[in-house]
């Protein structure tokens, strides 16, 4: 059973959507500011998700998620009011890990909130070395940890998960279709602005220099290449 924070300013759309993730088996509680959200988040007991809306009195989504990734990674799905890709990927660049536009069937938002969650599992890949390193780059496939020149980074669930499908093929072009399915599933194949958002917040944190990356390497017309020597 998850524990779920919704931040949504409208009373009627809170209550609807608590209601319906707990009858899911869900467990959900509620505010309606920006700000009452980021303490949740920043407390000693912490939500397993937050659904964070876009557009709140005090402080908007953008804002808030961005001050959340300073220190959690946990998972947060971001809810606007419209699918404008503006929007979008703003939400992702600042660190969401998902994203829903109202109005979203309540079973569809249970579905992106079990697949965002089942990304901070990761299976263990036969005969791939526990502990691998990259240049200055450590990543330790057991205990999903990344370091870089000894000091740990700080990764979404979704990052780790990125990061560990680039650097299981060194040296070859993955396209955005074969990322998407192994990181997020298949029922996100047409989301290819998935991948290019988490990839730019990656190269931030793994990057000597992100606008000039020569770990994540874009391929173009065909998809990202982990190019880093060990």
């Amino acid at each position: 059973m998850a524990k779920i924070l919704i931040v949504e300013d409208d009373p009627d759309i809170n209550a609807a959507f608590r209601l319906a993730l707990s009858q899911r088996g869900h467990s959900v509680d509620g505010c309606f500011l920006g700000a009452e959200g980021e303490a949740a988040a920043r407390s000693d007991n912490p939500p397993d998700l937050l659904i964070l809306d876009l557009m709140l009195p005090d402080l908007d989504g953008v804002q808030i998620c961005r001050m959340i990734r300073q220190y959690s990674t946990v998972p947060i799905i971001m809810m606007t009011a419209r699918g404008d890709d503006t929007d979008v990927v703003l939400g992702l660049e600042a660190g969401a890990d998902d994203y829903v536009v109202k109005p979203v069937e309540p079973a569809i938002l249970d579905a992106r909130i079990r697949a965002v969650l089942r990304r901070g599992t990761v299976e263990p890949v036969p005969e791939q070395p526990a502990i691998e390193k990259f240049g200055s780059l450590r990543i330790d496939r057991d205990a999903l940890q990344v370091s870089k020149n000894g000091e740990p980074l700080q990764l979404s669930p979704t990052e780790i998960r990125l990061l560990l499908e680039l650097s299981k093929h060194p040296g070859q072009v993955q396209s955005r279709e074969q990322l998407l399915r192994s990181v997020w599933g298949t029922e996100y194949l047409l989301e290819s602005r998935m991948v290019d958002a988490s990839v730019q917040r990656l190269r931030s944190k793994i990057e000597d220099q992100p606008s000039r990356p020569e770990i994540i390497v874009t391929v173009r017309g065909f998809g990202y290449r982990f190019d880093t020597k060990k």
